[in-house]
């Protein structure tokens, strides 16, 4: 008897071993992979992991962290639901307070997500600490507004964060929350023109930016500005370049961000998520998306048929 039963219980925890190793959703339950963390501690290590070559590891950007029913955008529940699936960037937005303090929110009033109203900036964060937030569906759920030290402190060795600092936030007040964190091996600042690109590199010629680039002329721009190419990932806009912009952009060792969110997703959600693999296999790095299981599944597909790993993937 007892012959029997070890051999049984030799089998049961290799299968046990071996489905910890797939996707959760297989067979059943939510879609989610054992290494789903992006761990780097040190801004060398984001330099090289953001640097492109031909086997580059493409990634989802979740906009604004990713919302869902029942977690809200710039919400830290979301960035925690969202990293749950898979290695992922997370997108959010940063404004600032009437008394300085600077807090995840994309609108510049409360009343579309969260359950107060008026102008963020005209209130102080006593008053912010007792709102809630709504979910994209409007429903208030029990989560607060968080502060940007709050977001930095948490994605230490879990993610990627790209850092939307909405207008009359002071650069300077967001590169000090960073460094304040040690968050440098995993922020990325977004800029939209040469000349805020060029602001945040002479604040912190260290930090990584994200910069918008559509045609060679706006990367000539960002030279003249002596900003160098391995400090900038390029945000190419929400439809595609050419072919001849993302090679001559890889070229420069840049990766590629391709926002989907809009026209690229919609398409994605009625012909099917191979749209996805199909805008990796044209050219870009990262997809900035609203829907970021569906590309995340897409994506994860595409790695595993171009044998695609990376060391900072655990």
């Amino acid at each position: 008897m007892v012959r029997r039963v070890i051999p049984l219980l030799i089998s049961g925890l290799i299968s046990t071993l071996a489905v910890s190793c797939l996707p959760s959703g297989i067979g059943g339950g939510e879609y989610r992979y054992a290494a789903n963390e992006i761990k780097l501690s040190s801004v060398d290590q984001l330099y090289r992991f953001l640097t492109y070559t031909e086997k580059r590891y493409p990634l989802v950007s979740a906009h604004r962290g990713g919302p869902a029913p029942g977690f809200p955008e710039n919400a830290l529940e979301t960035f925690v639901n969202s990293s749950r699936h898979q290695p992922i960037i997370i997108e959010f937005d940063v404004r600032m307070t009437k008394d300085s303090v600077l807090v995840l929110m994309h609108d510049e009033t409360l009343n579309r997500t969260t359950n107060g109203t008026g102008k963020l900036a005209e209130l102080e964060f006593s008053a912010l600490k007792k709102l809630r937030l709504k979910d994209p569906d409007g429903k208030v759920t029990t989560y607060r507004i968080p502060t940007l030290d709050q977001a930095l402190q948490w994605g230490a060795g879990k993610v990627i964060f790209t850092v939307d600092v909405k207008r009359g936030v002071p650069y300077s007040a967001v590169i000090d929350a960073i460094r304040r964190n040690q968050a440098q091996p995993y922020s990325v600042v977004i800029t939209y023109n040469a000349d805020q690109a060029a602001a945040v590199h002479q604040l912190a010629p260290d930090l990584m930016i994200s910069a918008s680039m559509r045609s060679p002329d706006d990367l000539v721009r960002l030279s003249d500005r002596s900003i160098p190419d391995n400090r900038l990932v390029a945000f190419v806009g929400t439809s595609e370049v050419s072919p001849a912009i993302y090679e001559f952009l890889h070229g420069h060792g840049m990766l590629c961000i391709l926002g989907t969110t809009g026209n690229l997703d919609k398409q994605a959600a009625v012909r099917g998520d191979t749209v996805y693999t199909n805008l990796i296999a044209r050219g870009a790095d990262i997809l900035s998306t609203d829907r970021p299981q569906e590309a995340g599944k897409a994506l994860n597909a595409y790695r595993k048929a171009h044998k695609l790993t990376s060391t900072f993937i655990k």
